[in-house]
C-alpha cells in the first residue's frame, strides 16, 4: 500500500476512534475541614488530587478517610460506583452508599452524576443515620442504587457541610 494512501486511510479512523473513546471523570472537594478522600481500586488509593480520570470503564469504591476508615471503607460510610458506556439496555453506569456491616454510618454521604443523567443521585444525611431509604443495609436492598444509561458520565462525590453530593462530618 502506498504510505500516502494509508495515511489519508488511518487518520481518519484514528480521529474516530478518538472521538468515541470512553472516559469517566470523579471529583471530590471536601470542605469539612479534615479528612482526605479516598478511591479505591484493586485495593489501593489512586485518587492523587480532588480528581481522577479513567480513559475506559472504571468501578471503585470512595470514602471520606477519617482515620477510622480500614482500606475497603469498613467503619465508614461507603461509596461504590461502576462507571460504564452501556451496551445495552440497564448495562450503564451505577452507584449507591453502602452502609453493610462493617460499613457504618461516619458522615454525611451524598453523589450525584453529571455531564449525562445530571443530578441523579443519592443522600444520606446527619438527620437521617440511618439512611434507610438511600443506603445498602443488605446486599438486596437494590432500590437504592442510582443508575445512567448516558455515555460517558462523570460523578462527584464532594465533601461539604449541608450540601448535595456531600462526605461531610456535621454535629447532629
Amino acid at each position: 500500500m502506498h504510505p500516502s494512501l494509508f495515511l489519508a486511510l488511518a487518520i481518519p479512523l484514528i480521529a474516530a476512534i478518538r472521538a468515541n473513546a470512553e472516559s469517566h471523570v470523579i471529583k471530590f472537594i471536601n470542605q469539612c475541614g479534615y479528612g482526605s478522600p479516598a478511591l479505591m481500586f484493586d485495593g489501593k488509593n489512586i485518587l492523587t488530587g480532588d480528581e481522577y480520570t479513567s480513559s475506559g470503564p472504571f468501578s471503585g469504591i470512595a470514602y471520606l478517610q477519617t482515620g477510622y476508615c480500614n482500606t475497603n471503607g469498613e467503619n465508614c460510610t461507603l461509596m461504590e460506583m461502576t462507571l460504564i458506556n452501556p451496551t445495552c439496555a440497564g448495562c450503564g453506569s451505577s452507584a449507591d452508599i453502602s452502609l453493610i456491616p462493617p460499613h457504618a454510618y461516619s458522615v454525611e454521604t451524598s453523589f450525584a452524576y453529571y455531564n449525562g443523567c445530571d443530578g441523579a443521585g443519592q443522600t444520606c444525611t446527619c438527620s437521617d443515620p440511618n439512611c434507610s431509604d438511600a443506603a445498602f443495609f443488605a446486599p438486596n436492598d437494590n432500590f437504592v442504587q442510582v443508575e445512567c444509561q448516558n455515555d460517558n458520565v462523570s460523578q462527584s462525590p464532594w465533601y461539604q457541610v449541608n450540601t448535595i453530593l456531600t462526605f461531610s462530618s456535621a454535629i447532629c
